[in-house]
């Protein structure tokens, strides 16, 4: 693959107070990543620089005025910096209005590229959404930011860990709202995004398992009533359009039967009940993906370890999986 050929990857930093900076200059070691794209850092160069120091890698941070200017080579981490953070000012591990204001303003111009077509994927280091709040955003998922950003109406947030995929019906709400938001409309239309998103990405019949929301898939009604009057319903409007839905499954069983290859995806109802059994299964090689964006966003599954944050000890497994998962799609939009 040419350089011309080989994609742009904005990765954007995340919390310049956490463990973003480092989990990134770790997992860009790997040489094969620049076979296969061309991957820059939006964020702080001197984050990166500190990071590097304290992961005790033969590497460095060089700033980029622009896309043309990456070079995309191992060895030299390219850094967009568009110098809206004073590193000396930040505390690792401390929660602080400037490191949320910066870190949401890089996932911003991540977005406003990739909009535009000019970067083909983009990978998210993890933001910490109180300190987005105290800078005064009121979206403080990327999830959310995107989805403000581009305007889109349907989104949703898939985890991924081996042969385990898990769709989110919802992801941060209150419990008692998500099980308000059990409704066949809701339910119907994160179907048909789970299975046209898996048809692009290489599935021709997507099998797709439904979870229930009650224990047991209600019991017939002595747990509750949701799975009868919306689940089974948006389950059979999807049939009813040739998607290879199946369900309600009760939640403790569902997962499995997708480990074991019964499903090549889950629809969970809310945020627990899928992050449980992924992160169970495979936390450390978790990655997210979303769907209903105009563009490829991935993103590690963890927070911003503030507890290990500045000491050297973070695993970068997932922001590596996270660069793979991108790349791939973005190379010829199949997942592995």
């Amino acid at each position: 693959m040419t350089t011309s050929e080989r994609p742009f990857v904005a990765i954007t930093m995340g919390d310049p107070a956490g463990i973003g900076a480092e989990v990134t200059v770790k997992a860009l070691q790997d040489g094969s990543i620049y076979e296969k794209c061309r991957p820059f850092v939006v964020g702080n160069v001197a984050a990166i620089d500190h990071a590097i120091e304290i992961s005790g890698l033969d590497a460095s941070g060089r700033v980029r005025h622009g896309l043309e200017d990456v070079a995309g080579e191992p060895g030299v981490i390219d850094v967009i910096d568009p110098e809206n953070l004073d590193y000396s000012g930040i505390e690792l591990g401390e929660l602080s209005a400037s490191a949320g204001k910066a870190a949401v303003e890089w996932v911003l111009q991540a977005g406003e590229m990739a909009a535009a077509g000019d970067v083909q994927a983009i990978v998210t280091a993890p933001i910490n959404k109180e300190a987005a709040k105290l800078a005064g955003y009121k979206d403080i998922g990327h999830m959310e930011i995107f989805q403000s950003q581009t305007n889109s109406k349907e989104v949703a947030t898939m985890l991924m860990a081996d042969v385990l995929r898990v769709v989110h019906l919802t992801t941060h709400r209150q419990l008692r709202i998500a099980c308000d938001y059990v409704t066949i409309d809701n339910v119907f239309a994160k179907v048909v995004l789970t299975h046209d998103h898996f048809v692009k990405w290489g599935f021709p019949t997507p099998r797709i398992g439904v979870s229930a929301l009650n224990p047991h898939a209600s019991d017939g009604g002595l747990l509750g009533d949701e799975e009868e009057k919306q689940i089974t319903p948006a389950i059979d409007k999807a049939r009813s359009l040739g998607i290879d839905a199946t369900g309600p499954v009760p939640p403790d069983t569902v997962f499995t039967q997708a480990i074991n290859g019964k499903y090549d995806v889950v629809l969970a109802m809310y945020h627990d009940q899928g992050h449980i059994p992924i992160k169970v299964h495979n936390w450390e090689r978790s990655v997210s993906v979303n769907l209903g964006l105009p563009f490829i966003r991935t993103s590690v599954d963890h927070g911003t370890a503030f507890d290990i944050a500045g000491q050297g000890i973070a695993h970068h497994e997932s922001m590596a999986e996270a660069i793979g998962v991108a790349v791939d799609l973005a190379s010829d939009s199949k997942l592995r």
